[in-house]
């Protein structure tokens, strides 16, 4: 039977999966706020609407005859989108709200993994009085960690003793009028992000991706979406041993082991410490632009996994090339910031040349495709070794040009590359 495929999103991480699913035997449908221009491209139909509005997602899965959702950000996971389409009898890839509360609610994500003794979790507290907050930042010895309970887009968490100091981060806390906040130890150490396809019971993990969160070279400036990735052609990243690959593999089992229903996209964010891997954060969905560094290297047909999973089955075992890849987000100038919109984007599918382009959040008019204030574009490079990959990469950046743009360019350079290995050495005393 040919399936129907509604794909729920339209930034980067939305055009990935349509990509994944244009060779199967599928008619792909989306919706998304934003008419993406490589998505529609591909699918059969695209339908501006309001994601987390269960009932517009699942009057246009009707319209289509949708067979299965993949529901690609977290917004739409918060509101219950999930399980509106389960009462329609729609299968969506993607947890229901409760089972969201993994990434959308970070308090309950803390307590959690302590009620099930889930390896890897920072110590922690959890505050709704924001002056109590403030008196156990002075009364903590050591460096904490800031985070909102609810979705702040990746740009809501401050470190004190990295992006601010103890004063500032007072000041944040009782500026910033959040309902809830949670304070856990600063984790040092080199981040890292297994993602799993997980149904039935099952799992299944992906190589391992490094984020690049903040927004200038070097790792400096305010916290972004994710300015880009880059994997290894093996399942570990080059600062990393197999054993530690396994070891966040570990804690993943043991948290699909206590989310029972669980299925969809599970993502560990891990900090690579001087004792293993520990949990910075999960997350509900594919990282974005983590599932660009992961899709493009998945030999398995994605299609294969979603209708195991709809069918009661466990997901295949997967199967990825064994390449590298480099993902470079291009965002406008004075991004996160103070956002410039407007610049003409000057690279395409076929100028890109052996990169990959995937679109985010652009503006297509009669005359071209234009910036919006977010994300607009990534390019990724898939090739043998993580150098080859960058070349590609930043070959595609030439085209794109830098008018209008900001990219952070040392992204898989191999200096940067090595800064993270000798730190993890320096870390573990080798």
């Amino acid at each position: 039977m040919r399936e129907n495929v509604l794909l729920v999103g339209g930034g980067g991480r939305e055009h990935a999966i349509a990509r994944a699913l244009a060779d199967s035997e599928a008619d792909l449908y989306a919706c998304a706020g934003n008419k993406n221009p490589g998505i529609a491209r591909i699918a059969t139909g695209f339908e501006t609407l309001e994601t987390t509005d269960p009932e517009a997602v699942v009057d246009y899965a009707e319209d289509v005859g949708a067979t299965i959702a993949v529901i690609g950000p977290e917004a739409p996971l918060e509101v219950g989108v999930a399980d509106a389409l389960e009462a329609a009898g729609i299968y969506a890839f993607g947890p229901k709200e409760d089972d969201a509360r993994i990434e959308t609610d970070k308090a309950f994500q803390r307590q959690f993994m302590e009620e099930h003794d889930i390896p890897g979790c920072p110590d922690f507290e959890t505050f709704d009085d924001m002056e109590a907050a403030c008196d156990f930042i002075d009364e903590y010895d050591g460096d904490l960690a800031i985070k909102p309970a609810g979705l702040t887009g990746g740009k809501g968490v401050k470190v004190i003793g990295d992006q601010v100091t103890a004063e500032e981060g007072k000041e944040y806390i009782r500026d910033a009028d959040y309902d809830q906040i949670v304070l856990e130890e600063r984790l040092i150490g080199e981040e890292f992000t297994v993602q799993a396809f997980v149904a039935n019971g099952e799992f299944r993990t992906a190589p391992a991706v490094q984020d690049h969160k903040r927004a200038y070279e070097g790792d400096e400036g305010p916290n972004t979406g994710g300015m880009g990735s880059y994997s290894d052609a093996t399942n570990e990243l080059p600062f990393m041993t197999a054993a530690d690959y396994d070891d966040a593999v570990s804690i993943i089992e043991a948290t699909v082991d206590a989310l029972e229903d669980y299925r969809g996209i599970l993502y560990g964010q891990f900090m690579l410490t001087e004792t293993g891997p520990r949990v910075v954060e999960f997350n509900a969905r594919f990282g974005d632009p983590e599932a660009m560094n992961t899709l493009p290297v998945l030999e398995t047909d994605f299609l294969e996994i979603l209708t195991a999973a709809r069918d009661g089955e466990a997901p295949p075992e997967l199967d990825f090339a064994s390449q590298a890849t480099v993902c470079k987000y291009a965002v406008p100038e004075g991004y996160p910031t103070d956002p410039e919109a407007g610049a003409k984007v000057q690279v395409d599918e076929e100028s890109a040349g052996d990169a990959l382009l995937y679109y985010a959040s652009v503006d297509e008019r009669d005359d071209g495709i234009y910036t919006t204030t977010s994300r607009s574009f990534a390019l990724v490079g898939v090739a043998d070794s993580i150098d080859e990959a960058e070349e590609m990469a930043e070959d595609a950046l030439a085209v794109a040009g830098e008018e209008g743009l900001h990219v952070r360019h040392d992204i898989g350079k191999a200096d940067l590359v090595q800064r993270r290995i000798d730190h993890v050495n320096e870390l573990r005393g080798d």
